[in-house]
């Protein structure tokens, strides 16, 4: 196990102007789940590549542990990486596949049984020794893929979208027993996905990337409590935080019928006469009047909750709201929106960045 750190690390392919990975600073400690996550050409991938060596570092350095590996072969960083295709042999078993790498290293074959054991063991994978890739569900196969990596005892694990090729409800299953066996293990374990849900539900902290850029690394919570900026607010959380523009006068900022008081510290932040305003829908009650009014446009059933989705009366601004499950809502309803007191989020629409609370 081992600390991984990247100093203003950048990556800039051939024949483009702009860093596919800009200057990264980040700290990942020892033993930590680190996701990253971000849009598609975020650069997330292209970041766990140049830790992997896959791509060369054109600025900056990486280190695993005391060791900095900005120039060292992708075979001597010693690190064990999963990828979105199972890359499984075929004409392999299960145990052939888990232990490859072991028997190209010339590991005994006593050893080398025992760590194919105990990685089977770990991953519910010791009925299937003896079987074919092709004799196994998706789910099988990504586990042995995983086993393959654990029996190298790497100091990190690379994992990049390894949920991707696997329907709804095994994502399901199978984050959580990846969770579950990184804390089991404590390898520290950089992990790249586009799905935020599963971001948010995997990591120790969640790094969010857009352009090249790291935008935010934090705990879950606080990245859903405290977006540094609109690109976060908006990427983070599902259904995604409702965006909208005020105005602000000396009472405060002002949407439609909403009145958000501003503090001193908010208003010297500013630098216009509008304010992006983010309210979670989670945070939106919802009643007859008294609020924003609004018409139901889609109701999302899930059963134990409800999402409305709805257009502000007279506008085209289109905003989302929690209900109780089987609230009985229809679509084309009129219903009037209230933030809950203290939930809005404000940010300067010029820099993104979000205000002083």
């Amino acid at each position: 196990m081992a600390q991984v750190s990247f100093r203003r690390a950048t990556r800039i392919y051939p024949g483009q102007d702009d860093p596919a990975v800009d200057a990264l600073d980040l700290d990942i400690a020892d033993g930590e789940f680190l996701v990253l996550v971000g849009p598609s050409g975020c650069g997330k991938s292209t970041t766990l590549r140049m830790l992997a060596g896959l791509e060369p570092t054109d600025g900056g350095s990486i280190h695993i542990g005391d060791d900095d590996v900005t120039t060292v072969q992708p075979k001597d960083r010693d690190i064990a990486m999963v990828f979105q295709s199972y890359a499984l042999y075929p004409h392999m078993t299960v145990a052939q596949n888990i232990g490859f790498h072991l028997k190209v290293k010339k590991i005994g074959k006593k050893e080398r049984a025992a760590r194919v054991r105990d990685a089977a063991r770990i991953l519910d994978l010791e009925e299937f020794l003896d079987r074919k890739p092709a004799k196994l569900s998706g789910g099988q196969r990504q586990r042995v893929a995983m086993g393959r990596a654990i029996v190298r005892e790497p100091k990190v694990f690379l994992m990049d979208e390894p949920l991707s090729n696997l329907d709804a409800k095994l994502r399901v299953q199978t984050r959580t027993q990846i969770a579950a066996l990184q804390r089991r293990l404590g390898v520290t374990t950089v992990y790249v996905t586009h799905d935020q849900i599963e971001a948010m539900t995997m990591g120790d902290r969640v790094a969010v990337m857009n352009d090249g850029v790291l935008q935010q690394c934090a705990s879950p919570r606080e990245l859903f409590m405290n977006p540094v900026n609109v690109f976060v607010a908006g990427f983070i959380g599902s259904p995604a935080m409702n965006i909208v523009t005020g105005t602000v006068d000396e009472e405060g900022a002002h949407y439609g019928t909403l009145t958000i008081p501003l503090t001193p510290e908010q208003r010297a932040a500013l630098t216009g006469d509008t304010v992006t305003i983010g309210i979670r829908p989670n945070d939106l009650t919802v009643a007859v009047v008294g609020g924003l009014d609004a018409t139901v446009d889609v109701v999302e059933e899930l059963g134990s909750e409800a999402y409305l989705y709805c257009t502000i009366k007279g506008s085209e601004v289109h905003v989302v709201a929690r209900v109780d499950g089987l609230s009985g809502a229809s679509i084309g309803d009129l219903v009037s929106l209230t933030p809950t007191p203290g939930s809005p989020h404000l940010f300067d629409p010029v820099s993104g960045r979000r205000l002083p609370d």
